[in-house]
Parts: structure tokens; sequence; C-alpha cells
């Protein structure tokens, strides 16, 4: 019989030889995950006019910025759990509500039967109580809560959200908003002048919970649908939000945001915008951002039929041309010396964008 200790020599090597395949198998899946390649990524889903942007940080962690319509025989559920799977991802560790009408927070109910949410992030109570439908919505969502499968955090302006692998401050939260300016902003905006008053907006619009995120030196601007009289009062007489790289378009491109005073003064590289073809994509905010300082592209989830074939950015620039809605996303995969990069699914085209 072979004593202990010539097995032990015997099984050694070989034990040894499993663990080093092991640990290698694991490398390689690990960096092979489009989450942990070193790069942001972010996911902006066709949920058809709607609002709905994966992020997924070289860390791993996933922040969802709304969940698009309810209904649809779970449309927009699906379409987001897709790209979460592409992702790599298990689930959706944040589920940020920018505010309670039903293209941002109807689709909650679906989400969390179709994947597990580890903690939702909101302004507050709905405001909006004259609305039916938002009422609904709000009351949809508590009942998610509820049931306690999931955490809850209330943002308010000036927090660090707690996601790893990038920054992400509160810029905007249930009416309020940054008192001072962000590090590198504060200075006097021009373009005060050239925006117009408007009065201010009763709806949840205006108490939209808005976002600026960092990652290395690249900046994305979130503000859900934070409307004009808000946009006004954040960035007159001084831009508090300084330039960023990506502006996420302000209410789907609608006619309500995206002053001048803000459009112009973030000097954004590249613009996009979560449109439907019939939802956003307004001509005068269209029109505002083709021509904004700086601007190197429009892109934008669908054609808009208002804005027509003189309006509209370029066929390429778009993910869902006119015809029938084929659920084509865009893709934004982001470095930390601030270059990056887009994607049109449609089309396979990816442009580039180089560090400044």
């Amino acid at each position: 019989m072979a004593s202990v200790k010539s097995f032990s020599r015997c099984i050694a090597p070989a034990l040894f030889a499993v663990i080093g395949l092991t640990l290698m198998a694991a490398s390689m899946a690990h960096a092979a995950s489009p989450a942990r390649d070193g790069r942001l990524k972010v996911y902006f889903v066709d949920v058809e006019g709607g609002q709905s942007t994966l992020f997924v940080t070289p860390a791993g962690q996933s922040l969802l910025i709304d969940t698009g319509w309810p209904d649809n025989d779970y449309r927009d559920a699906d379409r987001i759990v897709s790209l979460a799977k592409k992702a790599g991802l298990t689930k959706i560790d944040y589920v940020l509500l920018t505010h309670y009408h039903e293209d941002h927070a109807g689709g909650v109910p679906q989400l969390v039967s179709r994947i597990p949410v580890g903690t939702f992030i909101d302004h507050g109570p709905n405001r909006e109580l004259d609305h039916g439908i938002t009422e609904k919505d709000y009351s949809e969502y508590q009942k998610v809560l509820a049931a306690g499968k999931s955490q809850r955090i209330l943002a308010h302006v000036g927090d660090v959200l707690p996601i790893q692998g990038m920054k992400a401050i509160v810029v905007s939260s249930d009416g309020n908003l940054i008192p001072s300016p962000l590090p590198g902003a504060g200075q006097p905006n021009e373009y005060c002048a050239t925006s117009e008053k408007r009065p201010d907006d009763q709806t949840e619009n205006s108490h939209s919970l808005g976002i600026e995120i960092t990652f290395g030196k690249l900046k994305l601007l979130d503000l859900g649908d934070l409307t004009w009289d808000k946009e006004m009062q954040l960035m007159c007489p001084t831009n508090k939000l300084g330039h960023v790289d990506v502006y996420i378009v302000s209410h789907h491109g609608w006619l309500q945001s995206s002053s001048p005073a803000l459009v112009d003064a973030i000097h954004a590289r590249v613009a996009i915008m979560d449109n439907g073809a019939k939802k956003g994509g307004s001509t005068p905010t269209l029109q505002t951002i083709a021509k904004a300082p700086g601007l190197e592209t429009l892109w934008q989830l669908h054609f808009s039929e208002e804005g027509g074939v003189q309006n509209n950015t370029l066929d390429k620039y778009i993910a869902n041309p006119q015809g029938v809605d084929a659920g084509h996303y865009l893709e934004l995969t982001g470095a930390e010396d601030g270059s990056f990069e887009v994607t049109n699914s449609r089309t396979g085209l990816v442009q580039k964008y180089a560090a400044r």
C-alpha cells in the first residue's frame, strides 16, 4: 500500500494543475466580461419614447436610469434584461427613477419580475396629485418597495450615489437644485440672455432627479425630464455644471426642456436623444442641439416624424429609422482618459471620439 507521503506526491501536481486551470478559467471569464474591461458601458435602451439607460462600471456594478413604460407585453422589461445579460449582469444593483411619469417609472413591476433589483433611488413622494396615471404608477412602485426585496435611497442634491466604479452626483431632486457649482464649473453663463423665460412647471417633470456622472475625465449629464424653468435656475447666471462630454437629452428632446442656457453652456461633444417616432424630437429642440457650441454628433434612438428629414440627424446616427420599430439600441463605451465611442446596433457603425 502506498504511504500517505507518496500519495501526496502523486496527487499534488494534479491538484495544482486543476487549481491552475480553474483560476485561469475564472480569469478569462472575468476578462471577457463587457462590464470588466476597464471601461464604462452605457446602453440606451429603445423603450419607444420613454427612458431607460443602463450603466455598467468596470467594477461590475450597474445603474439603470428609469424603466420605460408598463404593459406592451413586457416589451421594455425584456429589452432591458436582454442588454443586462449582454453586459454580463444577473441583477441590477441600482435603479434610479428620475420621476414617476409612466414612461419612466411605469415599468418597475415588470422589471422586477424579470431581474432582481438591489436598490431603488428616487426623489421622494409623487408631487403630481391631479394625474391618475402618475398616481397609479407611484402606487405600483410603492408596492414593489413594500415587498421588501429591494432597498431604497432617498436622493438629495449634492449626494454622491454609492455606485462603485464611477462618480454620480445628484444635481437636481424634488424641485431642488445644487446651490453651488460643481468642481471646475462656476463661470458666468452668457447663454442665459438668449433663453426665454418660461412659467414654473407644476408637474413631476420639474421634480426630476438629475445626475452628473464622472468616469475619470469623461462626464455625462442626465437630468431626466427637468423642465426649462428649472434649467434656467440651475444654469443662470452661473453655469453650475461646467462642460460635459455627453448630454443625454432631457425630456426625450421635447420643447419643454433643453434651453440654450443649458444646451449651449455645457458644450457637449455628443448628444444622445431617447425619443420615439412620435414622442420627443421636437423641431425647436433638434435645431437648438444642432447648432450647440462644441457639438460633434447628435444620436437619436428614433427618427422624429415631427422633425422631418431636414431636422433629424443623419440616418447613420439613428438607431431606429422610419417604419416598424425593431428595438435597436445605442451603446457608449468610455475610457477614463475621456475618450469614448458610440455604436449603432442597427448598422454596426462605431464612431470614436478622442480624449480632449
